[in-house]
């Protein structure tokens, strides 16, 4: 792993999947490994592992006459580290063409009124996202057209809204969420699958680290 200082890079990676053997976990470990060799300090957010609580409270609630309301102390825990990152990878599955409730809410809590957005100058300018999608259907199914809409939503609707500098849309398809990784997968045609699976979650963790040297 390299070496750290105080110029450290940042790179906040979410998980929101309930199983750590999960693909989505896996493709998640390797993204945080492909980004410490590029010489980030990665921060693993396993919402689930961490018992994050999606459902919106009272104390989280936006109160639109107070943008410098104080949320709960959960809330600005992850704010503080959304705050720390230089970039943020978000890996999930995609359910019903969206994204878990868990992903949902912890965007819906943390990435808040006065925090995210609200105010002249965001709080999240500068920073860079990667949202990277497990879709159970094939690249040719044609309901992987209505999946990239609702990745594009989260580009226009949540980080360009939030102020920040740039955002990529990676959607996986072939991803069957029912296969775990390691035992379970077995034979030469699956673990083919799987490593063009893996080379493809790749080449978008490789093309987000490239276009940061195009936007320095």
């Amino acid at each position: 792993m390299p070496q750290q200082d105080s110029h450290t890079r940042t790179a906040l990676v979410v998980v929101a999947h309930h199983r750590p053997d999960s693909l989505t976990a896996h493709t998640a470990r390797r993204a945080a490994a492909r980004l410490e060799a590029a010489g980030y300090r990665v921060d693993l957010l396993d919402l689930h592992a961490e018992g994050f609580d999606p459902r919106m409270t009272v104390a989280d609630q936006p109160e639109w006459g107070d943008r410098d309301k104080r949320y709960s102390d959960e809330t600005h825990a992850h704010m503080r580290r959304l705050l720390d990152a230089d970039v943020v990878v978000a890996v999930f599955p995609v359910y019903w063409q969206n994204v878990p409730a868990i992903l949902k809410g912890w965007i819906d809590r943390v990435w808040n009124y006065g925090f995210a957005y609200g105010r002249s100058k965001p709080r999240l300018a500068g920073k860079r996202i990667l949202w990277l999608g497990l879709a159970g259907a094939t690249a040719d199914d044609p309901v992987t057209e209505g999946m990239r809409a609702v990745l594009t939503s989260l580009s226009e609707g949540i980080a360009h809204y939030c102020g920040l500098s740039h955002s990529t849309l990676g959607l996986l398809s072939d991803a069957d969420g029912r296969l775990l990784v390691g035992d379970a997968v077995a034979g030469a045609e699956r673990e083919a699958h799987y490593a063009a699976f893996d080379q493809h979650a790749r080449e978008y963790v490789e093309k987000f680290l490239a276009e940061e040297t195009v936007t320095a």
